[in-house]
């Protein structure tokens, strides 16, 4: 390298100059190949420790390669300042280009934070009924972007995680058991004390019906031609809505039997005949 430069007719100082900056550049590449593997060892290191956490695999891999990112900016960064490179406005530039892409990308990366946060937490899980985004229906899948719901018409809605995150989460699953309640009228000639010990029987005949809560029927309102009562009670969310449908058919058949009224709304109305007075 030295006879190389002396042919070239190039003094001592640039001599030494080139050959500093010459050494600089090769352990600059040496270190940018190292820098790469390690790198890469790191950002796999994280991924396995987040899947011994039993963290959703997407959301493992995301993170990975989001670290392996930061890993390499910072490399290059470290790499052009050994290699005499200025890096402010490498840095500079660099920020202005993530602030660009953040700015343009803006409702994407609202999905991605709250899909990240959806995957971390867990507030619903696949097979879940759930009502998110004002859709219900069954989960059927969660990525980075969208939650994917089947509705109960057999529908897929797609719904973006930053509507889903945003707005209120009901899961009807994740305390295992469901309240239904409905209200049935009776005539005022009727026994009220007969009307419930009737819908109590029902209560025990049914399996399906918990005894703990334990049901209940109560006098909700006086109407204009019955007394409605509410009747509650709670069931496993497999079993609620055969529970429910079950009870109300299983009412309606025992009132018959045991002589009670379920009146339907009645309207009188008279007709005056001109001259006639009202009476």
């Amino acid at each position: 390298m030295i006879d190389f430069l002396d042919r070239l007719g190039i003094d001592h100082a640039t001599r030494v100059l080139i050959l500093g900056y010459g050494i600089r550049i090769g352990l600059s590449l040496v270190a940018l190949v190292i820098g790469f593997w390690i790198a890469a060892r790191l950002a796999n290191v994280g991924r396995r420790a987040l899947e011994r956490a039993r963290v959703d695999v997407t959301l493992a891999n995301f993170l990975r390669n989001g670290i392996y990112g930061l890993l390499i900016a910072f490399l290059i960064v470290q790499v052009m300042g050994m290699a005499g490179i200025p890096t402010a406005s490498f840095i500079a530039a660099l920020g202005a280009a993530g602030l660009a892409i953040g700015l343009a990308l803006n409702s994407s990366l609202s999905n991605l934070a709250w899909g990240v946060l959806l995957i971390m937490f867990r507030p619903f899980r696949i097979g879940d009924y759930v009502l998110v985004g004002g859709v219900e229906g069954t989960v059927q899948n969660i990525n980075l972007m969208h939650t994917y719901i089947i509705t109960a018409d057999n529908r897929e809605a797609v719904v973006p995680n930053a509507k889903v995150g945003g707005d209120a989460i009901i899961n009807f699953n994740v305390r295992g058991t469901r309240r239904f309640e409905f209200k049935v009228g009776i005539g005022y000639g009727d026994d009220i004390g007969k009307a419930m010990e009737v819908i109590q029987e029902l209560f025990a005949a049914d399996p399906r019906i918990l005894k703990d809560p334990a049901p209940g029927v109560w006098t909700d309102t006086l109407g204009n031609s019955n007394v409605n009562l509410v009747i509650r009670g709670w069931a496993t969310v497999a079993d609620m809505y055969g529970a429910q449908t079950n009870l109300l058919r299983r009412i309606k058949e025992r009132f018959a039997e045991e002589g009670l009224t379920i009146p339907s709304s009645q309207t009188d109305i008279r007709l005056i005949q001109p001259g006639q007075a009202p009476n």
